[in-house]
């Protein structure tokens, strides 16, 4: 195991609070929602509709809020169109400190259904949505369920990004290289708030806090990622336990709660492409 790989301060458990802050098109509704009944195909679904708009309404405030309260950075994936519906909510995650990365224009509008050329026009449409509304540089990206191409990595680099978190494969952040230059890769979570949508939102709480403990106990340095839905995860019956998960982790003395930029700014200042398990435990 490298005696000199540690997050900042010699913490153990790197936490980033991951906040979508997503919107749909038009005509367009998520294809999930706490209803346990969907209507058949090709059916406007309008309750779906009327659903989603919980996260731009009220639940990314009451986020923002309680991450303020604590003081706890967060990083907000926002999609582009989330500027023109619900602007002063784009302003409000900058102002409180939080680091904002595009998500692209819509939860409906996935890469994975584009040419190379539409998936170009919007990374850089989002980013520069995002960055006119909130007045702030943006860095990073995230793919709607997370569904990139191989091309995604070199295009996110061109665009002058320098992070996704379109990484399902790896513990600590990594280097992507592209024939565009280098980004880090944030690795997201295989549990997120909405695993729990018809199930106890205690789950989530319980899942975290084993995770935590395991990590805590049996590991010197790792990486802990929550994804918070602004339209589930931003209600109170949600909110109030990942407050609780979030105080918890604020008792150890072990916690670094980080931003995916810092963990980003981590990876390409390390320029190590991985640190693999095997070479931190068995090497």
């Amino acid at each position: 195991m490298s005696k000199t790989l540690t997050w900042p301060n010699g913490k153990k458990v790197a936490v980033s609070v991951t906040v979508m802050f997503e919107t749909w098109t038009e005509n367009a509704a998520p294809t999930y929602s706490v209803q346990t009944t969907h209507l058949k195909a090709g059916t406007v679904d309008h309750a779906s509709k009327a659903w989603s708009t919980y996260g731009g309404r009220v639940g990314v405030w009451r986020l923002i809020r309680m991450l303020d309260r604590l003081q706890i950075p967060g990083t907000f994936f926002v999609s582009g169109r989330c500027t023109e519906e619900y602007p002063d909510a784009v302003k409000q995650i900058v102002k409180s400190g939080h680091d904002i990365a595009a998500h692209s224009y819509a939860q409906d509008r996935l890469l994975a259904y584009m040419s190379l050329e539409e998936q170009q026009k919007t990374i850089r449409n989002s980013v520069d949505l995002l960055e006119s509304c909130g007045g702030k540089k943006v860095t990073g990206w995230g793919s709607p369920v997370v569904a990139f191409t191989p091309e995604t990595a070199g295009f996110l680099a061109q665009a002058g990004l320098k992070w996704t978190c379109d990484v399902t494969y790896a513990d600590l952040p990594i280097l992507l290289k592209t024939p565009h230059g280098t980004i880090a890769g944030v690795p997201t979570t295989d549990f997120s708030d909405n695993r729990v949508m018809r199930a106890s939102p205690r789950d989530l709480y319980d899942a975290h806090k084993g995770t935590f403990d395991y990590l805590s106990e049996n590991e010197s340095m790792s990486l802990l990622v929550l994804v918070i839905h602004s339209q589930f995860g931003g209600r109170p019956l949600m909110t109030a336990v990942l407050q609780e998960i979030l105080k918890y982790f604020a008792k150890s003395p072990d916690v670094w709660f980080a931003r995916h930029d810092e963990l980003a700014n981590w990876a390409l200042a390390g320029g190590v492409e991985e640190h693999t398990y095997r070479d931190r435990y068995f090497g």
